[in-house]
């Protein structure tokens, strides 16, 4: 069946300037780094994504590596592109990112000018594109020079393979070099991707949220609802089915009777505010402005759905914000730690 998208889909969204850039995101973005492999039917990855743009999200967030296996959520976007979205093309913002194991040998991860090139064009072939809007490095390589790094970023930019570029899970540190090196070659980087919930602030603590409003760069948060933690998945344990249980990024461990004790506190605020779990923990990552827009994953398109409600109330009163800090101090989740350490 052809589709066709829905006539209100911007009245549905509110967009928000990336930075100092002349680019508007979406405030919800959609990734695809679970549930767009192999695992998934694909009929259910193009109802996602059919969804994801009728709530007016125009945004939708890839890596080279995203599957099971590698390549393959890139390949499944890119059917998507030619059955569905082929005449949107200048309404999308698609972006890709190269830096963790992607392929075998010493060129198939990191940061060199090699490797981030030629996955780029991987990338590029999977989805069917002539070019990404923006293009990250995934994470920081302590192995090879940042001027390399940066240089083959502004390099994708001037051959045509992408608009713009990021970084993701930089600390501050590393983000002020990054954007000191992108400035002088003339190829500015437009936004940074860190992990960040209300689970896992370590933007704030790291500095980060501040470095990024001094240098006019622009965010998206990805993970904010702690890989399906802060939903009402996990108010009464662990499901049958749930991330928790694939062995895959989440560990069963994590989702102990503290945590859901913690969990079950933030739901009962959350309908105090009249939102599910899942949208207030959104509303709470974008609710200063600080936040360009929030990166989601979705297993079904209702979870689309309830995740771009989120937007209907982004307001917070002191009481809320202090009773939600109290408890996100008492248990705090950072798979990417360490990339932000180096």
């Amino acid at each position: 069946m052809t589709y066709t998208p829905r006539v209100d889909r911007y009245d549905r969204m509110i967009y928000r300037r990336c930075g100092k850039s002349g680019l508007k995101l979406p405030a919800i973005s959609l990734g695809l780094w679970h549930n767009f492999g192999h695992d998934t039917p694909h009929a259910t990855k193009r109802a996602i994504c059919q969804t994801a743009f009728d709530h007016g999200i125009t945004h939708f967030d890839l890596a080279n590596n995203y599957g099971p296996p590698f390549g393959s959520a890139e390949t499944a976007f890119g059917e998507i592109m030619r059955t569905d979205f082929r005449h949107l093309r200048d309404e999308l913002i698609i972006s890709s990112k190269a830096g963790y194991d992607m392929w075998a040998g010493p060129y198939g991860e990191w940061g060199s000018r090699k490797y981030l090139i030629a996955s780029c064009d991987q990338s590029l072939k999977r989805m069917g594109l002539d070019y990404v809007d923006i293009f990250y490095s995934h994470r920081f390589d302590p192995e090879t020079p940042l001027e390399e790094t940066m240089g083959a970023l502004d390099h994708i930019v001037r051959s045509g393979r992408a608009l713009y570029v990021g970084i993701s899970s930089y600390n501050s540190q590393r983000t002020r070099e990054a954007a000191a090196i992108l400035k002088d070659l003339g190829t500015p980087c437009l936004i940074h991707q860190p992990s960040y919930s209300i689970l896992n602030r370590w933007v704030e603590t790291d500095g980060l949220k501040d470095t990024l409003s001094d240098l006019g760069i622009g965010s998206i948060a990805f993970t904010p609802l702690a890989q399906g933690i802060l939903t009402n998945k996990y108010l009464n344990g662990i499901p049958e089915g749930s991330r928790a249980t694939q062995g895959k990024s989440l560990d069963m461990a994590t989702i102990n009777d503290r945590v859901v004790g913690a969990l079950r506190r933030l739901d009962a605020l959350a309908k105090a505010r009249g939102q599910t779990l899942a949208q207030m923990a959104l509303a709470w990552v974008l609710r200063d402005g600080g936040i360009t827009s929030a990166l989601i994953g979705a297993s079904k398109p209702e979870q689309v759905e309830d995740c771009a409600g989120a937007i209907n109330n982004l307001e917070f009163t002191a009481d809320e914000l202090a009773k939600i800090s109290a408890i996100s101090e008492e248990k705090e989740i950072n798979l990417w730690a360490r990339s932000a350490e180096l």
